[in-house]
């Protein structure tokens, strides 16, 4: 692995470390308002904020010719599944603590990444579904087992 894969790696850890983080404190939000869409509204809110100044900053043109027209009717999609990804972390934080959700989460992504990669879906590029990568992703399986198992106390 060389120096920038290894960068990679970690900022995806951090970016692993924000998801968890944002899930309690949007499940704090929740305990103020009236509902798991409410505070996922208001988390959308001030990231949208933050989002328009950094872009404001930046400077870049919105839309460059041709662009829209080239883009797949999907591209369009990705701000209703982080709604519902939002939403749904914050129902579920409290229900299942931070590291069944989190291993979860990975468990779902981990699922589709390889059938994104395998066939190189959404954008993603093509690699091939490996003996090592089916291991990889049946272990992670076997984590949310091994974490979410509740013996039976009764009896």
């Amino acid at each position: 692995m060389n120096v920038t894969s290894v960068v990679l790696v970690i900022l995806s850890v951090v970016v692993g470390v924000g998801l968890v983080s944002q899930a309690g404190v949007n499940a704090q939000l929740k305990i103020g308002m009236s509902s798991s869409l409410q505070a996922a509204f208001v988390s959308f809110v001030v990231g949208t904020a933050v989002l328009g100044m950094l872009v404001v900053i930046e400077g870049k043109p919105w839309f460059p010719q041709g662009s829209i027209s080239s883009l797949p009717w999907w591209a369009w999609i990705g701000g209703l599944l982080g709604a519902f990804n939002i939403a749904m972390s914050i129902y579920l934080a409290p229900q299942l603590g931070a590291l069944a959700l989190a291993i979860s989460i990975v468990c779902g992504q981990v699922i589709a990444s390889i059938f994104y990669d395998q066939y190189g879906l959404l954008g993603y590029p093509t690699i091939e579904m490996t003996p090592q990568r089916i291991g990889g992703a049946l272990l992670i399986i076997l984590g949310v087992m091994l974490v979410t198992y509740q013996p039976n106390k009764s009896g």
